[in-house]
């Protein structure tokens, strides 16, 4: 058991240590060169990497960008899907409340032990990301060790997610390094556009001339994931998502494809709508939302 850091009469946090021969190691950080010989994880981290969108940014984000992410994380949380992140000030904690006020699920990856929770002001967001999801790291316990100890982190919430969203990034941020090894490792990165004139956009704008996709929103997301196959593990939502992908269909179509009622297909798809992972077309029919839809 684990004392979170400034919490001196909390209750202690139960964390566990995966060794990488061991099954229940996550199997997306056996992706990386440098593989971790052993995590500690708090809470529960068994979502597959093709469930899981790493959202990551600025720790000096503008109200619109923090704004954003929030918004993103929670569209994703209520499609299904696990938002990963830092737990830093700015864009991450954003991401992290987003997902959390979706009632969804999220992961935070820290550069130091759990008992050495950074910042520290984010004890209590730690606690609650934990309790819904998981808090991993590579460091039994201590402060972060080192100058490079935040991009060894960034290392492993690109290895934990399918795809990596950089909302808002300076020329020489350190969420860049998570795009990096995003893209080492194969992994599709999107960026966000942001005003020009300001400085946190400017990295943004280098991923998008690098050949990052534009993030607009959260149907730009799922478009860039691994195809949700239908039936198996997957939710109803997820079922339905993965209807959506094929040419537009009625709601009865949907609704037999995801195994569903046709009022829960239909309002589950107003609830896709709104997100902007769903639009509804002539005829009644439905197609998955964004720009790249049929």
């Amino acid at each position: 058991m684990i004392a979170l850091a400034g919490v001196a009469d909390a209750p202690r946090i139960r964390a566990q240590a995966r060794d990488r021969n061991e099954a229940a190691y996550p199997a997306g950080l056996r992706a990386l060169p440098d593989a971790p010989a052993r995590v500690w994880i708090a809470g529960t981290l068994d979502t597959p990497v093709a469930r899981c969108v790493a959202i990551v940014g600025s720790r000096a984000a503008s109200d619109y960008g923090a704004s954003f992410a929030r918004r993103l994380a929670a569209d994703l949380a209520r499609a299904g899907l696990v938002v990963v992140s830092g737990l830093a000030h700015g864009i991450d904690a954003a991401a992290h409340a987003g997902a959390l006020e979706a009632r969804g699920r999220t992961v935070g990856v820290l550069p130091a032990g759990l008992d050495h929770i950074t910042p520290v002001q984010h004890v209590a967001l730690a606690r609650r990301v934990a309790e819904n999801g998981a808090l991993l790291t590579e460091r039994e316990s201590g402060p972060p060790f080192g100058p490079g100890a935040f991009v060894r982190r960034n290392r492993l919430i690109a290895a934990l997610s399918a795809v990596t969203v950089v909302v808002e990034a300076a020329a020489r941020s350190g969420a860049l390094s998570t795009a990096t090894a995003a893209r080492a490792l194969g992994r599709p990165v999107l960026a966000v556009p942001g005003d020009l004139d300001r400085p946190t956009s400017l990295g943004t704008l280098q991923l998008l001339r690098e050949g990052a996709r534009p993030c607009g929103g959260a149907a730009d997301v799922l478009a860039a994931l691994p195809a949700l196959v239908p039936g198996g593990d997957s939710t109803p939502r997820e079922r339905l998502l993965a209807a959506l992908a094929a040419s537009p269909r009625t709601i009865g179509e949907l609704a037999a494809a995801a195994g569903m009622t046709e009022p829960a297909a239909g309002a589950e798809l107003v609830q896709l709508e709104w997100a902007g992972l769903a639009r509804a077309l002539p005829g009644q029919r439905w197609a998955r939302g964004g720009s790249g839809a049929a």
